[in-house]
């Protein structure tokens, strides 16, 4: 399951960096985001009938939500637009999701000391060294 799940996120970014780049720059980019988290809601809907807990019924699905899937919707919405956006103003596809990312993993590893404890090695410091120092040499 471990690859599985990573396998879903490659293929599924693949598939929304595509998608997003050759959104036509015409269209109103909230009109798409509609349609988009419309076909989304869909589907999660269907999903909520497919993977269902033992014994629960239909509103056991909602049991345990908290104020993280509210602040996930808005950042949802802030990768959607701000994606949209990178690609209307002239980011290359080969460029707008590395350096987003790269970026996004240097920011995540001081989160990551800091609130859930986790460890730092030689070896992760090199790397984020390299991957700030590609950025660097991406922006050139």
């Amino acid at each position: 399951m471990m690859f599985l799940s990573v396998a879903l996120v490659v293929v599924s970014n693949i598939f929304y960096h595509i998608t997003q780049k050759s959104t036509p720059g015409s269209v109103n980019p909230f009109g798409a985001l509609f349609v988009t988290y419309l076909t989304a809601m869909l589907l999660t809907v269907a999903g909520m009938f497919i993977y269902r807990p033992e014994g629960g019924g239909a509103m056991q699905v909602f049991k345990g939500i908290n104020w993280t899937s509210f602040v996930l919707g808005l950042a949802i919405l802030g990768l959607e637009v701000g994606t949209l956006l990178m690609y209307r103003s002239g980011w290359q596809i080969s460029l707008g999701a590395l350096v987003s990312n790269i970026a996004l993993a240097v920011l995540l590893i001081p989160i990551g000391l800091l609130i859930y404890h986790e460890s730092l090695s030689a070896s992760k410091i090199a790397g984020m060294l390299l991957c700030v120092a590609g950025l660097y040499f991406i922006n050139r």
